[in-house]
């Protein structure tokens, strides 16, 4: 059977079905969100009344934060109705995800009640974190079985790239095949095959591995403040760690799920950490005290307002009492916490000889152990249970990753000594003169992996479309490097330039790099340039720090060079010989969204953080950046003759003013800071390989053109403008010093408020840019801003 997905249907509304059908929407699939009808309502009385509690999920899906939509305008794929009324309504779609309330019985009815309604061709789903997937829809026909499967996404779906696909011994392996593709490539999703076992395999490590954690803390007495410094970034996860993160999820689900888990898994070993006495007796107090996380404001944590002052203190595990913050210090994370690689920092912290060690020792034996024991229990392969670890819960590293790290036959006897069993395949690996999980080649990259079942490696399977800068340099392919960036070959003629500085903030180096890519793209055997990177950020910026002391060190002129190389390195690099394609994600600001702005076209990631933030710290965009939304925003309306200019300019204005950033590509779209033309993909992994080939795509036909010239506004449209940092002002919004500056932006934007409206040069743009930057970097004010952000991280308003 050929399987497609244009249309869809997710029944249940809340928090978790919600976030799908915004998914589904985002990517351009038309959505039926069907709930229950209200409990007052009647068959017959108005839809609007029967479909109040759909109606209100919606609404408030819309104003989620972070946001669940990419744009307020995928509202409009998403459609509703209720299970009495529009059930029938589901015969015309192509996907049916069933994300109702965690019962099997009621799961079960809602599945004999779709099992007559949909089509012969539909796929079915049920989104559930525990339940037996086969149970679901047992006693249904074959051939609706065949068509049914679990699909669990992780919440919320928009923002957490695990998708876990759970087929059943009933489901058509083409099926499982197709979705792992769908869910990859159009849902942008990390898809692992996991097997019908209790919580699958995200979750089952996650009650697992926190349980552990707990229990050792409350038996040697680690604080919590304690175990969150250790469980961390400092071991390559999130800053919510191990205790906040049970905040932040909610302290009751997470129990809830430990607690359903323990009898559904009588065959685990490790089951006991999930009955341990202390702790069972501290999540009773937690429960009955109403002590649920951030949803309760009281959790492990306590964010205790004082006097307008907040301050976070931390449950005593013991007395149960909140307490003031205490600074947490051991001598081995001062010794080795910023070792790098990562791996090799975990190994010399779980060695150390102090508390942390201790602690870091013991959780990890566990974890590792543990991880060796699922498989195949819970699903095939070891790079499952990686790929879950790291996708599910933002870990840097899977448990067989850094067993690798710390090596694997060096531990197996003291895991198992101290009471953390070590699974038989994995002694046989290591028996067998196998020394790792993961077999590399000799520069390093990964190629296959250890397969207890078949004993040996096997290939790693690799998407020709995920080209990862990791691979280049393993694969030898940098070409050049000056160490604030690097170029590499990517294959079939494409060159890339990747940022190297800290945060890829743009500094002197930066700029270098720059004009060498572009220097060494005009040797015959190049055909176009991708500028990417696969850094955590895109690029936040100019290095303040080294602006300010450059000034210092070069005075006003060489800041005035400075700006103007940057300004230079944009135009050329639109106007280059030879397509330049950039790979923009995540967090782009400043300098490095103007980089995103200088390329002929434009591969985003959904999620990109896309804005001109300069006002923040006193000055305004000088790479380009004003120029280029005039370009953009007041260029086509004045190209067409329409002296209706106002609002392309306030859009254009209020970018730069407000320091407005994107929630999504999407939005950055709308905003003007990514063209029509320019391509927006769900899968991060396959961004660098998106560029290469849309790059390649333009490379045969490419003509860059002349420079075109920037309407001007002139006067009249200026003065509108100030008239609206007035109100601003009066209203509260903005500072006197706010206005001195989005003045100045008004004045860039319309090309320096000439008395008539004309067609001007990108040059006369840029020069305006360049001399209200300078203007503002002498005011102290500004000078004030810049050092608050670089001391505090945030803004000032002076």
């Amino acid at each position: 059977m050929t399987y497609q997905i244009k249309k869809a249907a997710v029944i249940g509304s809340g928090t978790m079905g919600g976030g799908i059908a915004a998914l589904l929407a985002g990517v351009g699939i038309p959505t039926l969100l069907l709930d229950i009808p209200a409990k007052e309502s009647q068959p017959g009385d108005p839809a609007s009344q029967r479909n109040a509690i759909v109606e209100g999920n919606l609404k408030t899906l819309q104003k989620m934060r972070p946001a669940q939509l990419f744009s307020a305008d995928d509202i409009s794929r998403i459609s509703i109705g209720n299970i009495e009324d529009d059930l029938e309504k589901v015969a015309d779609v192509d996907w049916v995800i069933e994300v109702v309330v965690e019962r099997l019985d009621i799961k079960r009815n809602l599945m004999a009640k779709l099992a007559e309604v949909v089509n012969g061709n539909t796929i079915v789903s049920t989104n559930t974190s525990g339940l037996p997937i086969s149970q679901i829809a047992e006693g249904l026909p074959e051939s609706f079985r065949k068509r049914f499967l679990g699909t669990h996404f992780f919440n919320p779906p928009r923002y957490l790239r695990l998708l876990e696909v759970i087929p059943t011994p009933d489901t058509d392996p083409e099926l499982v095949n197709f979705m792992l593709d769908f869910g990859s490539r159009t849902l942008g999703k990390g898809v692992v095959v996991a097997k019908d076992t209790p919580n699958f395999i995200g979750n089952r490590f996650m009650s697992m591995s926190g349980m552990q954690a707990m229990n050792y803390a409350l038996d040697h007495d680690y604080t919590v403040e304690e175990v969150d410094a250790l469980t961390g970034p400092l071991i390559g996860r999130p800053k919510t760690a191990t205790f906040n993160l049970n905040d932040l999820v909610g302290f009751d689900i997470a129990v809830h799920v430990a607690r359903n888990l323990y009898p559904n898994i009588p065959d685990d070993s490790a089951r006991e950490v999930l009955n341990h006495p202390a702790a069972n007796a501290l999540s009773d107090y937690m429960l009955e005290n109403n002590q649920l996380g951030r949803k309760t404001d009281k959790g492990f944590y306590w964010m205790r307002r004082e006097d307008g002052k907040k301050e976070l203190w931390a449950l005593n595990l013991k007395t149960r009492e909140y307490e003031p913050p205490s600074k947490v210090s051991f001598d081995s994370v001062k010794e080795h916490g910023k070792v790098k690689p990562l791996g090799e920092r975990i190994r010399l912290l779980m060695n150390a000889d102090d508390r942390a060690g201790q602690f870091l020792w013991h959780m990890h034996a566990f974890y590792l152990a543990y991880a060796s024991n699922r498989v195949p229990e819970i699903t095939e392969s070891i790079v499952n249970i990686d790929n879950a670890q790291k996708w599910g819960f933002g870990h840097e590293m899977g448990p067989f990753e850094i067993w690798d790290a710390i090596g694997v036959s060096n531990t197996i006897d003291a895991f198992e000594e101290a009471g953390y069993p070590v699974a038989q395949w994995v002694k046989d690996m290591v028996a067998s003169g196998k020394e790792t999980f993961y077999q590399k080649n000799e520069a390093g990259k990964v190629i296959g992996y250890y397969s207890p079942q078949a004993s040996d490696y096997v290939p790693l399977e690799r998407d020709p479309m995920a080209i990862t800068i990791a691979d280049l340099q393993a694969d030898g392919k940098q070409i050049w490097s000056n160490g604030a960036g690097n170029l590499y070959d990517m294959g079939d003629g494409v060159l890339l330039w990747e940022f190297a500085t800290k945060q890829n903030t743009i500094t002197q180096g930066f700029i270098d790099a720059g004009y060498h890519a572009l220097e060494i793209l005009e040797a015959p055997e190049w055909k176009a340039l991708v500028i990417g990177n696969d850094a955590e950020r895109f690029s936040i910026g100019a290095n303040l720090m080294e602006v300010l002391q450059g000034i210092q060190e070069y005075g006003i002129e060489g800041l005035d060079a400075y700006i103007k190389r940057l300004q230079y390195l944009t135009m050329d690099i639109k106007y280059a010989s030879k397509p330049v394609v950039v790979a923009a994600f995540n967090m782009a600001l400043g300098g490095g969204a103007e980089m995103i702005m200088s390329g002929n076209a434009v591969v985003a990631h959904a999620e990109l953080y896309m804005g001109l933030v300069e006002v923040g710290v006193g000055i305004v965009p000088a790479g380009g950046g004003c120029k280029e939304l005039v370009r953009r925003l007041i260029n086509p309306v004045a190209s067409s003759g329409s002296d209706d200019l106002l609002a392309p300019m306030q859009k254009a204005f209020e970018n730069i003013a407000t320091a407005k950033v994107s929630e999504s590509a999407k939005q950055a779209r709308e905003m003007g800071f990514l063209a029509a033309t320019d391509k927006i993909i769900m899968n991060r992994g396959y961004l660098l390989g998106e560029a290469k080939a849309h790059a390649l795509s333009m490379a045969n036909s490419y003509d860059p053109g002349e420079p075109e010239k920037v309407y001007a506004a002139g006067r009249d449209l200026y003065s509108a403008l100030l008239v609206a940092v007035e109100g601003f002002k009066e209203a509260g919004y903005a500072s006197e010093y706010d206005g001195v500056i989005a003045q100045k932006v008004a004045r860039i934007l319309t090309g320096g408020a000439l008395s008539q409206p004309q067609w001007l040069s990108q040059d006369v743009f840029l020069s305006l840019e360049r001399a209200a930057f300078m203007e503002l970097f002498m005011e102290t004010k500004s000078q004030e801003r810049m050092m608050y952000m670089l001391q505090n991280n945030k803004p000032l308003r002076n």
